[in-house]
């Protein structure tokens, strides 16, 4: 199994394009035609953790965090990024991280966390814009049939729950072939008239590239007439943060008791006690301050998340319980999520990994409590 084949299963879970513009997700130290001995699954890519790697013989490290996550100008070892990234160089070890791409997904981080807290009827907090685009093309009504099929095939037609979604519209075209054209039909110079559908569907943004060469590759027309939209619809699986329902209320003092067992914390941060039960909770792992109004506004009486500043608890405002569980704490299920996914997915090449799949052991939580 090669780095490439890795990448490529990895975009089933979290597709990189759902990461968030300021982060760097993907293959982050490495070459993508490697073969893969062994991989090693970890919360934060530190020396201890490459260093754990070399010991186990795996030369790819999965990791939630990126190691690299602003620019490097210089590899000199004088911090600990530069000094992990040096090693896994040295030891031929790639690495790569999923972090924004996973917190977006709709099986990643904050399903983890609702699953732990036993919520249902799960919606995104923070639906993600900009991951739907539209194709619109026309081609001869005898050909529409096999065209569609195509582009279904290739992710076009997706929408949600939804696919093999168009719409189709009949009509005529025109055009005139000049004498270098190689018309598939028509004469040069001579005005053709011919049935045409207009087909329109939808696609997942970052599929593009793919869609569009089966629309070149299929299509009988020597110049493809089509056209690419961004559609301003949000996506209701992908996003920020889930918002879901308990199984049974609970008073908010309970409810702390419940995060402090599920997410295996001694201290948990949290704004004025509710005087009302809790049913309804809203979850966003790691840093969440910017999602405190989306989280009134999905009408939750309680809000989990992590790195909360001062100022941020006054946002609560009587109205909703605001935890600060921890970042690593709220975090603390990605390991878990990665390594159920890989080594159900790796059972599909063979031969296996020498190495196999592990989850590191090394702690990587930079926070300690006393």
């Amino acid at each position: 199994m090669k780095v490439s084949q890795l990448l490529d299963q990895l975009e089933e879970l979290a597709p990189l394009a759902y990461s968030e513009d300021f982060d760097n997700t993907g293959l982050l130290v490495g070459d993508k035609d490697q073969e893969i001995n062994g991989i090693l699954i970890t919360h934060d890519t530190l020396e201890a953790v490459v260093d754990e790697a070399i010991d186990l013989g795996c030369n790819l490290i999965l990791s939630f965090h990126p190691i690299i996550f602003s620019g490097l100008k210089k590899l000199t070892g004088k911090n600990y990024v530069e000094r992990a990234v040096i090693k896994a160089i040295r030891h031929d070890i790639a690495i790569v991280a999923v972090h924004t791409a996973l917190d977006n997904a709709w099986n990643g981080v904050n399903a983890a966390m609702c699953e732990q807290l036993g919520l249902t009827d799960r919606e995104i907090l923070l639906p993600k814009k900009g991951l739907i685009s539209q194709l619109t093309t026309f081609v001869p009504k005898q050909d529409a049939d096999r065209l569609r099929e195509a582009l279904f095939e290739a992710g076009g037609g997706q929408i949600g729950n939804y696919s093999h979604c168009s719409f189709n519209l009949e009509g005529e075209g025109t055009f005139m072939p000049n004498e270098a054209a190689n018309p598939t039909l028509g004469e040069a110079h001579k005005l053709h008239r011919e049935a045409e559908v207009r087909i329109s569907m939808t696609f997942p943004s970052y599929l593009q590239s793919q869609v569009l060469r089966v629309l070149f590759k299929s299509h009988p027309y020597e110049e493809v007439a089509y056209e690419v939209s961004q559609l301003e619809n949000t996506h209701q699986y992908v996003g920020m943060g889930m918002v879901g329902q308990l199984a049974e209320t609970l008073s908010p003092s309970e409810f702390l008791e419940r995060l402090k067992n599920v997410f295996e914390t001694p201290c948990i941060r949290h704004s004025e006690l509710l005087e009302g039960p809790i049913s309804r909770v809203a979850v966003l792992g790691g840093s969440g301050s910017f999602a405190i109004g989306a989280a009134k506004a999905a009408g939750a009486q309680a809000f989990v998340t992590a790195d909360l500043k001062y100022h941020d608890f006054y946002q609560a405002e009587g109205h909703l319980l605001l935890c600060d569980v921890g970042h690593f704490e709220s975090e603390r299920f990605t390991s878990q999520i990665l390594f159920d996914f890989v080594r159900k997915k790796i059972a599909n090449f063979a031969p296996a990994l020498p190495k196999g799949t592990q989850v590191s052991q090394v702690r990587t939580n930079p926070i300690f409590y006393f």
